[in-house]
């Protein structure tokens, strides 16, 4: 083999080696990088630790603080009747029916004001607490009467010098005036009584006239004869003057009862004007039945319900916004009363929706000016301010609060330079998620520093 054939077989040896070990230096290289950036799932989890913790905070405000209960309430007036038409003055007609009907449902009315005709006869309103329970007629007596006297008055009818709560001849030329104003004949009393004609005055008249006669008679004698009686029976004058004087008797109680009332079919009391018609039924050529309309008088007022807990909050005074969803109205109120029972409840689910008031503790909210007439009836959100701290106070939120073993409370402030302080404060009022506080031992807390109120991980 020549020199040239050995020299050329020893390079590529060369070469084959070098080869080799930069291989290997490449995959001890490749080695390194993957035991270095490369982990199992394993060896990630264990080399994993929980990241820094970072503190939760909020702001020291300065706030006028309050807690409030909200709840759902129904608007309805302190007084509602329903008009159901019945009594004497309805007796004379064979089948009662609806001959007009002077207002709509919505309306609002004053006092006098005639609702519905029945039969030609009218139904209208007075002012007055007491319901109608009998006819009002002349020598009646009693709390009726006086209250007729007074809705009289008010509308400007005199009772004259009767007295109060009793029906005197005052008080009928009363009755007969407001009539008059209504447009309506008078209903008289005293008719379908004794005597002839059924009318006990025109008898108790004939009786005077009869008595007075018969007096007469026996004093002058008779006149058709020539010559009077020479001598008079005293006696019998005597029996005549006393029937003479029954006769008037009976004349003046006659009168006394008979003459212009008022019959409790014709008349409705209500407690405030103006009233309001909340529903009419009647119409026109209608037979009477049980119920004609329905109206509401007096202030409207806010009946709502409160659970146990939150009736422990609510008191007598404090404040209560009123939110109409339907109409937009808002009106500001205070609490009436708190009920201490709970209302009964009722089964009927539809009910219950209906009347928000009919369960738990009844809340009765008296608006400070008169609500709208078109809330009556109508379902409202009650936000009822159960505390107040009255003026600008520090506050913080509650989860800021901590109390220790020793019954201390205490928010932990967080410096500028991460440094923690503890102070101690005293808590007042609550309410929408924040406490007010006070620094105790003259600690220094004031708005803007920011307090611990918990910490994310």
């Amino acid at each position: 083999m020549s020199n040239s054939q050995e020299s050329s077989g020893l390079s590529r040896r060369k070469r084959a080696v070098a080869a080799l070990a930069a291989g290997a230096v490449v995959l001890a290289g490749a080695a390194v990088w993957t035991s270095t950036f490369v982990k199992s799932p394993a060896q990630a989890a264990a080399d994993a630790g929980p990241p820094a913790p970072d503190i939760l905070t909020a702001p020291v405000e300065r706030r006028v603080l309050s807690d409030t209960v909200v709840t759902r309430g129904a608007v309805s007036a302190s007084q509602t009747v329903d008009i159901a038409p019945a009594g004497s003055a309805l007796a004379d007609a064979t089948t009662p029916v609806v001959t007009k009907v002077m207002v709509r449902s919505g309306q609002t009315f004053k006092a006098g004001r005639v609702l519905v005709e029945i039969s030609g006869r009218p139904v209208f309103a007075l002012p007055g607490k007491l319901p109608v329970y009998r006819d009002l007629k002349p020598g009646t007596h009693g709390n009726d009467v006086r209250q007729l006297q007074e809705a009289l008055r008010t509308l400007g009818h005199s009772t004259g010098t009767d007295a109060p709560g009793t029906f005197g001849p005052g008080t009928k030329q009363a009755v007969a005036a407001l009539y008059a104003a209504i447009g309506y004949e008078v209903v008289a009393a005293g008719g379908g009584g004794e005597g002839e004609g059924g009318d006990p005055v025109s008898a108790a008249r004939g009786q005077v006239k009869q008595a007075q006669r018969q007096l007469d008679e026996l004093i002058n004698g008779d006149a058709d004869k020539a010559e009077k009686v020479p001598e008079k029976d005293a006696t019998a004058i005597r029996y005549a003057r006393e029937d003479l004087a029954e006769a008037r008797t009976r004349l003046s109680k006659a009168e006394e009862v008979a003459g212009p009332m008022v019959p409790a079919s014709e008349v409705v009391f209500l407690s405030g004007f103006p009233a309001r018609v909340d529903a009419m039924t009647a119409k026109v050529g209608g037979e009477v039945g049980e119920k004609l309309a329905t109206v509401s008088a007096g202030q409207l007022v806010i009946k709502g319900s409160l659970g146990a807990q939150e009736k422990d909050l609510v008191r007598p005074g404090q404040r209560v916004e009123v939110l109409s969803e339907v109409y937009g109205d808002e009106v500001s109120g205070t609490v009436s009363s708190v009920a201490d029972t709970p209302a009964a409840s009722e089964t009927d689910d539809k009910d219950m929706a209906a009347d928000p008031g009919g369960q738990g503790y009844t809340v009765v909210v008296k608006p400070k000016s008169a609500l709208p007439a078109r809330l009556a009836g109508q379902d409202v959100r009650l936000t009822i301010e159960a505390a107040s701290s009255g003026e600008k106070v520090l506050v913080v939120p509650v989860s800021a609060l901590s109390a220790g073993a020793d019954s201390r409370t205490t928010v932990t402030v967080l410096e500028r330079s991460g440094e923690r302080r503890r102070i101690e404060v005293r808590p007042g009022t609550s309410g929408d998620g924040y406490t007010e506080i006070t620094p105790v031992k003259g600690a220094r807390l004031v708005e803007g520093d920011k307090v611990v109120v918990g910490v994310s991980r």
